[in-house]
Formats: structure tokens, sequence, C-alpha cells
């Protein structure tokens, strides 16, 4: 299988399941606040079934973006983190771009996403707030 491969300044972006660390990702994700009540099992069931950009440095996870998607309409763009000290150079938009440069995901209708405070980050990266806030729905429970 040909999984999507980018590498720059020692920084390798990568799909394949095998480059996860899921301890690593669980780690920052416990102390992440949009995951509230994360177990290892919920995070292998949802690292197993999403498309995940692992970002490394050397054999470290120093990132991640989960999407979730069907591969023709839609994908929901998750559980995007750099690990605090790698911030503020410029990885975060290298992971994203890499999502949105995928073949597979690249002619797909949306990408969305729910951030409570990285608007202005993803503004940058040309998402934009939804055009029909008012056709926007969720189920919660």
């Amino acid at each position: 299988m040909n999984y999507f491969l980018r590498e720059q300044n020692g920084f390798v972006v990568s799909t394949d399941p095998g480059d996860l660390d899921p301890e690593a990702i669980y780690g920052f994700l416990t102390q992440a606040k949009w995951w509230t009540e994360l177990t290892q099992e919920s995070l292998d069931r949802a690292l197993r079934s999403s498309l995940c950009f692992s970002l490394k440095e050397g054999d470290r996870q120093i990132g991640l973006a989960r999407v979730i998607t069907d591969y023709v309409t839609y994908a929901y763009l998750c559980d995007v983190f750099i690990v605090e000290e790698r911030r503020g150079q410029g990885l975060g938009s290298w992971l994203v771009r890499c999502v949105l440069e995928h073949p597979e995901l690249k002619p797909l209708k949306r990408i969305a996403l729910i951030t409570h405070d990285a608007q202005t980050f993803y503004l940058k990266l040309d998402f934009r707030f939804a055009s029909q806030p008012d056709s926007y729905m969720e189920r919660l429970s």
C-alpha cells in the first residue's frame, strides 16, 4: 500500500498507521481539553477508523491530525496537535497543508472542523466560518 509521506527539515508526515505512537498521542490528548473521558481503548478505535497524519521528529511523535471521511464528499478534521515545545515553528500549518494536499482528500466538497480557540490559525489556511450556520446541526448526548 502506498501511504502519503512528506519530509521537511528532519520532520516527517506520514499516513502509515505503523508510524503512529498511540501512547504519545494518548499522553497528549489526555491533557487536551477537547476530548474528555478519553480511554486508551477509545483512542485506539478512533485511530484505526480514521485517516491519521502522524508528525514525527526522528522516532518521536510530535504532532497529529486525524481525519474522519467517506473519501467522496466530506471529511472532518480533528485532534490536530503539535507538542508545546515545537509550536511556533510552522509545523502545525505544514501538517494541515499536508492533510489538504492528500490526493484522496483534495477533491472533497467539504472539509470541516470545530475549534474553540484556533480560529485565526485555521483562517490563515483558507478555512472559513460556516456560510450557512443556521443549516449546521448537531445532536449532543
